[in-house]
């Protein structure tokens, strides 16, 4: 019984061609009502159902014609309203000509019936097509959007069929192809399928307000189809992802999105090798890199992860993400502690991304950012040679490279103590890369507050230089290097093209729709930043088998000299002296 109710295109054709010729029939036997003040003369009856027989079929046929029995009844809209006005003017123009022919068969016929039966029957065929969405809306349902489907797949199929089970607030009024141009002009659910040169005809002509993108797109793909649909006026850009789209849920298009790489070069066998079945403790855990390098190795299926982090909050949000993990709530400069943790684990990878990272924080607080980054560095690094852990990546980053700063300065003597400690059986790496999207010290989400608060949007300066990455891409690639490593290695990630800050800014206003509201205000370099970050120190860095990853020359540092040189650092009044002692080519600003 239940599959008998269960609506389908068939059944909503039927439903309103019986309705349709029902109606007509009242519509004309009332314009007769009105034409004779309820009193119809039986010579004017003769000829009724010639006309009932006439009218009908050419108003159905024009109805059939403009596709009105292929839409949706809770998505009844106004362009839909048109094509039953255009139905109604053609057929009842046609039925003009018919009378003027026939004119001898017709009569006795009252010719303002036509006019009166026009006017009655658009009001009756048009009302009951709206009526289930003033029904629906009426009783709280989500506003329905009429949205633009961007791509063909088995996607689109699915979001149609979702619109037409009333699960999803969007109204599929168009689709665009990109990749497969051969479905062009044909219909998906009824839905029709244009090139993409037509989005602003096709946006006008349905009055479209939200984009759905289905397809998996490059980035500079995104990028044009992001552009062409905010300049047509689309601010709502929607994109399904698996995971997401079982659940029926949308998220918004982001700029993580349109800055995205996907490794050419991802070796995911290889890192599972690596990982699958190895216990790994991680440093950092709780923060942005740290936290999606412990979700990686859960994918890839280490035996056991051991978190630490010294904030409570970041340990139990990747615990909660990840529960199979141990956490450890210790700082890395409690070298008892950490002793603790290598004594009672069989560690076969250590990954370090425990760092102040800050660069401002860090010029503030100078002595914290030294102990931390380097001491604590170095108990993790001297620990893992101690209890012969067979593998121990190094988070680095690319302001260690000729640095400007205290952060970056920090980093680059752990990347020398790292290549110079005698390691005996302990493969030692560090990997640097770049700015990643969406971290805690990112400048995404200072961004996107701004604008959220109406802005100004505050830049430091109109020429400034980064490099991004996601965070997975990064964190994939770091584990991907540590596949190749045999010790010593300073490997460094192509980052691609650098991005221009005022660039990023734009961009996510345009996103948020506010071009014409928000500022953009310069504000000067802080203390430490410089305009360019740089990846590699030299042009003599090597290539290894994956073209992301390039290994940049080993520098020497006599490893007694360097502790010698920490040790002074430590006990040093003059930070900035030392650290310049220690790393030449660090310009402080």
């Amino acid at each position: 019984m239940l599959k008998i109710l269960k609506p389908t295109s068939f059944k909503r054709v039927i439903f309103f061609l019986i309705a349709d010729i029902t109606l007509s029939l009242l519509t004309l036997y009332f314009s007769y009502l009105l034409r004779f003040n309820f009193h119809i003369e039986t010579k004017f009856l003769h000829t009724f159902w010639l006309v009932f027989t006439i009218i009908t079929p050419l108003k159905i046929f024009f109805m059939l014609f403009f596709r009105v029995y292929k839409v949706v009844w809770r998505f009844f809209s106004l362009i839909d309203a048109k094509n039953i006005i255009k139905a109604h003017l053609l057929a009842y123009l046609t039925f003009i000509l018919i009378y003027i022919i026939f004119k001898d068969m017709i009569n006795p016929f009252p010719r303002s019936i036509i006019i009166i039966d026009f006017f009655l029957s658009l009001i009756f065929i048009g009302s009951l097509r709206i009526s289930k969405r003033v029904v629906l809306e009426s009783h709280g349902t989500k506003a329905i959007k009429p949205s633009l489907i961007i791509g063909v797949n088995s996607k689109t199929t699915t979001i149609i069929q979702s619109a037409l089970k009333s699960q999803i607030e969007y109204f599929p009024s168009a689709i665009i192809a990109i990749n497969d141009k051969t479905t062009t002009d044909m219909y998906i659910n009824n839905v029709k399928v244009y090139d993409i040169n037509s989005i602003k005809k096709v946006v006008s002509k349905y009055n479209i307000s939200t984009a759905i993108i289905t397809e998996q797109l490059d980035r500079k793909q995104l990028q044009d189809i992001v552009n062409k649909l905010n300049t047509v006026g689309i601010k709502e850009i929607k994109k399904i992802e698996l995971l997401d789209f079982e659940t029926k849920s949308f998220k918004d298009i982001s700029i993580e999105d349109l800055l995205a790489r996907e490794p050419k070069d991802l070796d995911n066998k290889a890192i599972q090798k690596f990982i699958k079945n190895k216990t790994v403790l991680i440093t950092g855990a709780g923060g942005s890199i740290g936290s999606e390098i412990t979700r990686q190795c859960h994918k890839y299926k280490a035996s056991k992860i051991i978190c630490i982090d010294h904030s409570e909050y970041n340990l139990y949000q990747i615990s909660q993400q990840v529960p199979s993990i141990e956490t450890k709530l210790i700082n890395i400069l409690d070298k008892e502690a950490l002793e603790k943790i290598f004594i009672h684990n069989q560690i076969d990878i250590v990954i370090h991304a425990a760092a102040y990272k800050h660069v401002p924080i860090c010029e503030d607080n100078i002595d914290s950012a030294i102990k931390n980054n380097i001491i604590g560095s170095i108990n993790i690094i001297d620990m893992s040679i101690k209890y012969k852990i067979p593998k121990l990546v190094i988070i680095s980053t690319d302001k260690a490279v000729r640095p400007t700063n205290v952060m970056g300065t920090t980093k680059r003597i752990v990347e020398l103590y790292a290549q110079n400690v005698p390691s005996h059986n302990t493969e030692i790496v560090a990997v640097r890369f770049g700015n990643v999207l969406g971290s805690s010290g990112s400048v995404i989400p200072k961004f996107k507050e701004q604008i959220e608060n109406g802005g100004p949007v505050t830049v430091t300066h109109p020429d400034m230089t980064r490099y991004f990455m996601l965070i997975p891409e990064a964190c994939q690639l770091v584990l991907q290097a540590a596949t190749i490593a045999k010790g010593g290695e300073l490997f460094v990630l192509d980052m691609g093209e650098p991005v221009k800050i005022v660039d990023l800014a734009k961009q996510m206003i345009k996103l948020y729709g506010e071009e014409n509201k928000i500022q953009i205000e310069f504000i000067g370099l802080r203390p430490g930043e410089k305009l360019y970050e740089e990846l590699l120190i030299n042009e003599s860095d090597k290539e290894t088998k994956y073209s992301s990853i390039f290994i940049a020359k080993p520098t020497k540092y006599e490893y007694k000299k360097l502790v010698k040189d920490i040790n002074e650092l430590l006990k040093s009044n003059d930070k900035i002296k030392i650290l310049k002692k220690i790393v030449p080519e660090f310009s402080h600003k």
